[in-house]
């Protein structure tokens, strides 16, 4: 899927320095907005991501309404799309891991078109692997959603099956903590649980408004630390992305699943949410 448009510090352009953080060290963070129509969806929700991570990384942050700007000037009315938006701490100024203080961050942002629709077994539920991969476990970055991306990037490359469509990862010390592009959610005894993200992985948007929805139809969510027996021992399990919303999972690692009644509640819930 390649770019449809790009902007770096609110001009069109697909161009950035040789000199940029983000190239060299991963020195930025990034958020993959959905936009539906042409409109942004939980925009505000990325944005204080955004800002929250800036600050953790002690990166300046961009004012919000520049950013809304940039995210809005690469849709078109109606015409579904996706944009990445990244800040890094900018072009270096020396040479080294060492900051001067004198970087002013980077904005890019580019528009992706439209994933296809998934399939109808997609809609039922889809496949997923165990990752080999493990996740270093670093609180300092847990959470964040930063540029440095190589552990997923190690995991994809496990599989080229096209019918898995996801692998769940663990950290270094066995705790359960997402999919490579998704946060997982189980469901045990009519409760929701998903992995806590203070060790490692990322704090997803949509993991986010599913742990502020389930209340509203009468479940009850907690985040915990989980190891591969509770996910064996789950009697539901769904994946979140900010792109998908809820997918439910069929088949864990040759294990037939059903998607449930908790999962099939949160995705009538989060609907109006997510429509088109």
């Amino acid at each position: 899927m390649s770019a449809e448009g790009a902007r770096v510090d609110g001009v069109a352009t697909d161009m950035v320095s040789v000199r940029e953080r983000g190239l060299h060290y991963g020195d930025g963070l990034f958020e993959t907005i959905a936009c539906p129509q042409g409109v942004p969806r939980f925009l505000e929700l990325h944005l204080a991501r955004l800002r929250e991570g800036c600050e953790r990384l002690r990166i300046e942050t961009p004012a919000a309404a520049a950013l809304a700007r940039e995210v809005h000037a690469l849709l078109t009315p109606e015409v579904r799309a996706v944009v990445k938006l990244l800040v890094t701490r900018g072009v270096a100024q020396q040479r080294g891991y060492a900051t001067t203080g004198r970087e002013r961050p980077s904005r890019i942002a580019l528009r992706y078109p439209w994933p296809a629709p998934p399939s109808a077994a997609a809609r039922e539920g889809v496949r997923v692997r165990l990752a080999t991969v493990r996740l270093g476990e670093n609180p300092l970055l847990a959470g964040l959603k930063h540029l440095n991306r190589l552990e997923q990037v190690l995991a994809r490359a496990e599989w080229q099956d096209p019918d898995i469509a996801e692998a769940l990862l663990f950290s270094s010390s066995g705790q359960l903590i997402s999919g490579t592009m998704s946060n997982v959610f189980l469901v045990r005894d009519g409760r929701l649980v998903t992995p806590r993200t203070d060790l490692c992985g990322v704090a997803g948007i949509m993991r986010g408004v599913v742990l502020k929805e389930a209340p509203a139809c009468g479940i009850v969510a907690t985040q915990e630390l989980l190891r591969l027996e509770d996910l064996q021992g789950a009697q539901e399990v769904f994946l979140t992305n900010a792109l998908t919303g809820i997918r439910p999972v069929r088949e864990l690692a040759g294990v037939t699943l059903t998607p449930g009644p908790v999962t099939q509640r949160l995705q009538a819930q989060l609907a109006p949410l997510l429509h088109d």
